[in-house]
């Protein structure tokens, strides 16, 4: 018997929109789909649950080739990017030292956080010695007052190492408006525009060296949405584009002299819809200025995984975060990136994290082929659609900064101090009621962990700059997704005693099976021995057995039906000699309460208040 052939236009006819809708709303049996399936985004836009060739028929993102205007699918026709990391050169022998060595593990970037007090010739010499400058792209961080000095040392040294200046690639991070934002530091236009044009003058000799920062990734680690870090980086970096040009420069001077170094957080599609929106949208502003060529409207982007929403406690889920970020980035097709090391929210990264790190990126390149393939998610219905969306977001965004006089303006005025404050406080609250999930934090936490002891640094943003930090202005909010959980926890390893909550489990099977797993995951987020149990046949029994295992909580755990029965007979057995909680919302709840129980946990309360009201009661 002949074997039949598949024919995908006779077999699988197509089938209209209206049809799938019409099967949608069948399958959803009355329930409202805007409601269901609608994802009403942070971002200030919503999500279908599905996307059609329709969909993209009108996006002019999907005409455009890696390589050419306006470079929504890349800069560049491959998808190559510098694997990179970076090195505290407070000592520059140390530092020259550790970079040679991790130039032999496959990093090819190298970002050196300068120690201005030492900066000279003969500390930059000592620095990268033994380091082929036309083979790697250097990177350096120091005191904005210091970045003309160092690229005037920079071009001197590789003159007098016979380097092709033309082939040396790297940036110098300067930056004073980031500075600003930072550590409150108050800087007028005149003085931060005078800082910018003569760094730039001063690197003149260096064509492929990017030294004007726009450091959105402060925005990232300070809970900026995707949208709102790319609208903020557009009038960041137009700001400089205006105050280069205003300062005597070209518009193609002004162009290639600025760096984009973004955050990349965890909103996977998200994150690789904004870094092509934004090399989409930084073309079109460097094209407004008239530059004599487009190469000059070519975004120059580092990414770095964002600390916002990285742990301290099950901080090897950090590892889980960081791949999909670094997936997101270089999917997206940045320049370089850096991969935070697992680590970093609790001490200086040791030789294995930074090991880690560093494999995450090669794990891409060597066994992924992910530098084969340019723009993979060009097409996607689904990511044209977010790239579109995120785009109009951002672009509202710059034009409402524009028109308020400018992104130098609003930060001296504080306005995007306060939108991250808000915006992080935002966050804050979704993590604390577990509308933003973080594994192993306020959800699904390792019951036996302590890490009070693992804990040897405070969070730093200015690693041996040593510039003065007055707090004149505003700054960014720089509190982590997790802290407030971890303060909680880190407060119930530090006390006396370590409370302990005892599952009273009774009745029905599968429910209290259920409540008591959720009562649990509730009550580890904040430290607390848990204890959990098979089963009671009574109610008397079971708050004996809890008494006798000296629990500070009493949880009773069963179906809604049975609280109207065990709830009361347990508070009443307890007579307050312990906390009494209800797993659950039943609809006796306001009778209960009635009779004077108090605590009802369930998946609409506010995890972290409830906990800190525990605290507040058990650790004296």
């Amino acid at each position: 018997m002949a074997e039949k052939k598949l024919n995908l236009l006779a077999d699988f006819p197509a089938i209209t929109t209206e049809e799938w809708m019409a099967k949608i709303n069948a399958d959803l049996k009355g329930a409202d789909f805007e409601k269901k399936l609608v994802w009403k985004t942070n971002e200030g836009f919503n999500v279908m649950p599905f996307y059609r060739l329709e969909d993209v028929a009108e996006l002019k993102t999907t005409t455009s080739a890696p390589g050419e205007f306006p470079y929504v699918r890349g800069t560049k026709t491959d998808n190559d990017w510098y694997v990179r990391q970076d090195i505290d050169a407070t000592c520059a022998k140390t530092a020259n030292a550790k970079a040679l060595d991790v130039l032999n593990k496959g990093i090819n970037s190298l970002g050196f956080i300068l120690n201005k007090q030492e900066l000279s010739a003969e500390y930059i010499a000592t620095l990268l010695n033994g380091i082929c400058p036309e083979c790697v792209e250097l990177n350096f961080r120091v005191c904005i007052r210091c970045a003309a000095q160092l690229a005037t040392i920079l071009a001197d040294y590789f003159k007098a190492q016979g380097a092709d200046l033309a082939k040396v690639e790297g940036s110098i991070n300067c930056d004073p408006i980031n500075r600003m934002m930072l550590k409150g530091k108050e800087l007028n236009q005149a003085e931060v525009a005078e800082i910018a044009v003569a760094t730039v003058k001063a690197a003149a000799a260096l064509p492929k060296f990017r030294v004007i920062g726009v450091n959105s990734l402060s925005l990232n680690n300070a809970g900026a949405y995707c949208s709102q870090e790319l609208g903020y980086a557009l009038a960041w970096g137009a700001e400089y584009m205006t105050m280069l040009t205003e300062g005597g420069l070209t518009a193609d001077e002004a162009g290639k002299a600025i760096k984009f170094n973004m955050g990349v957080g965890g909103n996977y599609f998200m994150e690789i819809a904004k870094f092509r929106a934004a090399r989409m949208l930084w073309a079109m502003i460097v094209k407004a200025y008239a530059p004599a060529c487009d190469c000059a409207a070519k975004m120059r982007v580092h990414a770095e995984t964002s600390t916002f929403n990285k742990t301290i406690y099950d901080a090897h889920v950090n590892l889980l975060r960081t791949q999909t970020e670094a997936m997101s980035a270089t999917i997206a097709g940045v320049d370089s990136l850096t991969v935070n090391g697992f680590d970093v929210t609790y001490k200086e990264s040791d030789d294995f994290s930074e090991r880690i790190a560093r494999n995450q990126q090669l794990l891409l390149k060597e066994e992924s082929h992910f530098d084969k393939v340019t723009d993979p998610s060009a097409g996607s219905y689904y990511i044209e659609n977010l790239t579109n969306s995120i785009a109009e977001q951002a672009w509202k965004l710059f034009l409402e900064i524009q028109n308020e006089g400018g992104f130098f303006a609003a930060v001296e005025a504080g306005k995007v101090q306060e939108a991250m404050k808000a915006t992080s406080a935002k966050r804050l609250k979704d993590v604390s009621a577990r509308k933003e999930v973080l594994l192993g934090t306020n959800q699904f936490p390792n019951f036996s962990e302590m890490a009070a002891e693992k804990i040897t640094k405070e969070a730093c943003t200015c690693a041996n700059c040593g510039c003065e930090t007055p707090k004149g202005l505003a700054t960014l909010p720089t509190v982590r997704a997790a802290q407030e959980f971890e303060d909680l926890r880190l407060a119930t390893e530090r006390s006396a005693k370590r409370p302990k909550a005892f599952m009273l489990t009774i009745g029905n099977l599968a429910m209290r099976l259920a409540r008591a797993q959720f009562s649990c995951n509730f009550f580890a987020c904040a430290g607390y021995e848990v204890i959990d149990n098979l089963g009671f046949e009574t109610v008397e029994a079971g708050v004996e057995a809890a008494q006798k295992a000296g629990a500070d909580i009493i949880v009773l755990c069963s179906s809604d039906d049975e609280y109207a029965e065990y709830a009361p007979a347990a508070f009443k057995a307890i007579d307050g000699k312990q906390i009494f909680v209800v797993a659950g919302a039943p609809a006796c709840m306001e009778d209960l309460k009635a009779a004077g129980i108090e605590n009802f946990i369930h998946v609409r309360v506010n995890v972290l208040d409830t906990l800190k009201s525990f605290n507040a009661q058990l650790l004296k």
